[in-house]
């Protein structure tokens, strides 16, 4: 039987990492795909584990040899799927879990309906924006596009499936958990 790929969004600093790691723990037969980014690694992040970290010629090229499932710019930086890992997961029986932007699920939810897309809120904008800045990793005018976005993706949540609210990590992460195990085998 072949595996299902869930997809799972937000806005920056929602904390969908934490989530999903919490996640992982739970979840059966879940494996989280490593997307490929030109972004310049944070500090603790590790080539492989995190991301896939591509400088930009080496990126364009594989999006010239069409190897990524979806791709996207966010914040000056490019992101993508890599189509031959998430198939050879799938095919193997194994779910994949994406953890992509809003651009790049909608792609993919074009390319493969059966994907189910879990976009994750925040509280309130004044607590995603403490969170931003609470990370101390960048400069003004990066907070300000990120907090630009978030009206963008807010629009853009409306076309996935579900929608989770990370105000205590815990219960968001049991929703997710509770969607999964609902929609894992259908």
């Amino acid at each position: 039987m072949k595996g299902k790929l869930f997809i799972i969004s937000g806005s920056s600093g929602v904390g969908k990492g934490t989530v999903i790691k919490e996640l992982l723990k739970k979840a059966d037969n879940l494996s989280l795909s490593v997307s490929s980014t030109t972004r310049k690694p944070r500090e603790g992040e590790v080539h492989g584990k995190n991301y896939y970290f591509m400088s930009k010629e080496d990126f364009e090229k594989s999006v010239q040899n069409d190897e990524f499932l979806e791709w996207a710019e966010f914040s000056s930086n490019k992101y993508g799927t890599s189509k031959k890992a998430v198939e050879e997961l799938l095919n193997k029986g194994i779910n994949v879990l994406l953890e992509i932007e809003v651009q790049g699920a909608l792609q993919v939810k074009n390319k493969i309906p059966e994907a189910v897309l879990i976009f994750i809120l925040p509280p309130s904008r004044e607590e995603i924006e403490k969170r931003l800045r609470g990370r101390g990793t960048e400069s003004e005018e990066a907070i300000m596009k990120r907090l630009d976005a978030i009206e963008f993706e807010s629009k853009e949540s409306e076309k996935y499936d579900y929608k989770v609210v990370n105000d205590v990590v815990e219960r968001a992460v049991d929703e997710i958990l509770s969607i999964y195990e609902s929609c894992k085998n259908v």
